[in-house]
């Protein structure tokens, strides 16, 4: 999917719905600094997880979102990243306007009054933030952004079915799964506190398989599904998420971090970092050191 941003008010191809406030497509392809910072939430949004990892805070809570993942962001809500920063990958988002009366969705919804009820009091009470792995929401969010683009006959009417749809297995999913914690191998936690806890380790496929009980080729397409990286690409971002938080909170030089995060030398350090948040270590360093 190519990256776009439709906004009420501003793109002619959202005139028809007035229920529709924002509808975007964002593909991460450096870490992005500074960009992503908590703030109070404005509308009703379905965020869409496509690749990456992202931790993200939802109503004061951390939240962890993985590939097919959805993060329901209710109005008034604090919602963005705790370090303020955009991880690679890529995500989809529509923001709706769904009212203040708790008798239904709105007029754009095609159902009935009692369905309407039922799944807006489901999605507002946002019990459980994050839907985990519901990969028909993503053809839902493609053929939302198709017919938006296209406007082919029927479209209008096709645009709120799909909307409906969306609000639909969003609020079956919710309901099915068990209070706030999201069904996720407790091995692949246990394997990834083991690699934040010896950074500095080299480690290898075949050694974080073995932690886990799995081979490598069993391994690393869990890996991929749960994160949207291989192995150790995955390995490499907590590197340079845990490097951030040391070139932030601490006076350490350039050498010991990269050594404690599990870089060869301070070079490989630098170009990967420089690689995927476009700053130099040093840079970032001078430019973060008023931040909390």
């Amino acid at each position: 999917m190519n990256p776009f941003l439709l906004q009420k008010g501003l793109s002619k191809e959202l005139d028809l719905f007035p229920h529709i406030l924002e509808f975007g497509i964002k593909k991460i392809q450096t870490i992005r600094l500074t960009s992503f910072p908590v703030e109070k939430s404005n509308s009703f949004s379905i965020y869409y997880i496509w690749d990456g990892r992202y931790d993200w805070i939802i109503d004061e809570r951390p939240c962890i979102l993985y590939p097919n993942d959805l993060a329901l962001v209710l109005p008034g809500q604090r919602f963005g990243s705790p370090r303020g920063t955009l991880d690679i990958g890529s995500f989809a988002w529509i923001s709706l306007d769904i009212g203040t009366t708790e008798s239904s969705l709105g007029g754009f919804s095609g159902l009935s009054p009692t369905e309407s009820r039922s799944i807006r009091k489901i999605l507002m009470m946002n019990n459980v933030p994050v839907a985990t792995s519901l990969k028909e929401t993503g053809k839902l969010f493609q053929q939302l952004a198709q017919e938006l683009h296209l406007q082919e006959i029927g479209f209008q009417t096709r645009i709120n079915q799909l909307i409906d749809a969306l609000l639909i297995l969003t609020a079956r999913q919710l309901i099915h799964q068990s209070h706030s914690q999201r069904d996720f191998s407790g091995s692949f936690m246990k394997l990834e506190q083991e690699l934040r806890k010896n950074l500095s380790h080299q480690w290898a496929v075949e050694e974080m398989a073995a932690l886990v009980g799995l081979g490598t080729t069993a391994f690393t397409e869990k890996v991929k599904t749960y994160t949207g990286f291989s192995p150790l690409n995955y390995l490499i971002n907590i590197r340079i998420s845990e490097a951030i938080k040391l070139l932030k909170q601490t006076e350490t030089n350039l050498t010991d971090i990269a050594l404690n995060t599990g870089f060869y030398s301070s070079q490989h350090f630098s170009t990967t970092f420089k690689k995927l948040t476009g700053y130099t270590p040093s840079q970032f360093r001078k430019d973060n050191t008023d931040l909390p």
